[in-house]
């Protein structure tokens, strides 16, 4: 084990030895591997925590994905050469920054990528849920649809409602511009209140307790971190200050929301339906959610596009080439500093 030391941009003599714990796109693997001493898993299966061991005992970059936990008791037993984490991926929750910092160990991300990306899934929840797609798509897929009706499958109208927006950062904004063609009326609940001006581009009304966002909200959707006091924010006391028949969607973080507290919400009416890209304990999904006629459920997909994948994998080149030329990486994680 090393002693902690300053972490900081480190020029590298020869190519740097890059571990990367999941297959990427294949321009930016095959640019790592002109560019790096590259040990890619082609396999594409996360790696365990033995392998994830092996892999920081000997490299000089890790470059992880949102899969990956790099704790401290990982970091603790990284070598001597470890000194960049080059993160696929705008979240650093699974990263302990305050031990990266202790020993002296750069955290990189790659944020704005997928903030469109995202902010389209979302959208495609937020119209989806209450327009009830997915009931509507199981029912003609089983062969069960008899025809249109007048009363058949009748659904929310997006025109005039609010959307609660939690997190007003890049994706929260990207939403607001979106939702804003729709109809919806946009409120929003952030630790910071945005500027007067950006607020009036939004069309934005801000909130400062998220107790008064969820009472006016139609249809609430998370863009915030993961963070321990963010955990299970929306639990009993929560979903019980939405609107009856509100609907919940969320690209964030599976452990914002209590699951048993929102498949209670489901069965008994409180909430019409959810929308979920994210879930606790990936990629288990409670299986009470299947059972619910108006639950989206996706595959964590927010940021899954050829071209989001590709800039973001670009972003973790260009961090690596700069640490190794001796400059301070263009997003280094600032909360992992000494």
């Amino acid at each position: 084990m090393n002693s902690s030391k300053e972490a900081g941009a480190r020029r590298v003599t020869g190519k740097p030895r890059v571990v990367v714990t999941r297959h990427l796109n294949p321009h930016v693997e095959s640019r790592m591997e002109e560019l790096f001493d590259t040990v890619l898993n082609t396999a594409d299966t996360p790696m365990t925590a033995d392998k994830l061991v092996t892999a920081v005992q000997d490299c000089d970059v890790l470059v992880p994905t949102v899969t990956d936990r790099i704790d401290a008791d990982l970091l603790n037993q990284a070598g001597d050469r470890l000194g960049l984490i080059a993160n696929f991926g705008a979240g650093t929750d699974h990263i302990d920054l305050a031990a990266a910092k202790a020993r002296g160990i750069m955290v990189t991300n790659t944020p704005g990528v997928f903030t469109d990306d995202t902010a389209d899934l979302a959208m495609a929840m937020i119209i989806g849920v209450p327009r009830r797609i997915r009931e509507g798509t199981s029912l003609v897929r089983r062969g069960e649809w008899t025809g249109w009706a007048p009363s058949g499958l009748l659904g929310r109208r997006l025109g005039g409602k609010t959307l609660g927006i939690v997190g007003m950062g890049r994706i929260g904004q990207a939403v607001a511009h979106r939702a804003r063609a729709f109809g919806l009326a946009i409120a929003y609940h952030n630790r910071h209140r945005l500027p007067a001006a950006l607020e009036n581009q939004l069309g934005a009304d801000y909130y400062p307790t998220l107790d008064e966002l969820l009472a006016h909200s139609d249809i609430v959707t998370l863009h915030c971190p993961s963070t321990p006091t963010s955990r299970h924010m929306f639990g009993a006391e929560r979903i019980a200050r939405m609107k009856d028949g509100a609907a919940l969607i969320n690209t964030a973080r599976g452990d914002l929301i209590d699951q048993n507290v929102l498949v209670e919400a489901l069965e008994t009416g409180k909430l019409i339906g959810a929308g979920l890209d994210v879930y606790p304990e990936e990629p288990e999904v409670d299986a009470r959610l299947f059972a619910h006629p108006n639950v989206m459920t996706l595959p964590h997909i927010g940021s899954a596009t050829a071209e989001g994948r590709e800039a973001s994998g670009d972003k973790v080149i260009a961090n690596i080439r700069f640490w190794i030329d001796g400059h301070r990486p263009p997003d280094q994680v600032l909360e992992g500093l000494v």
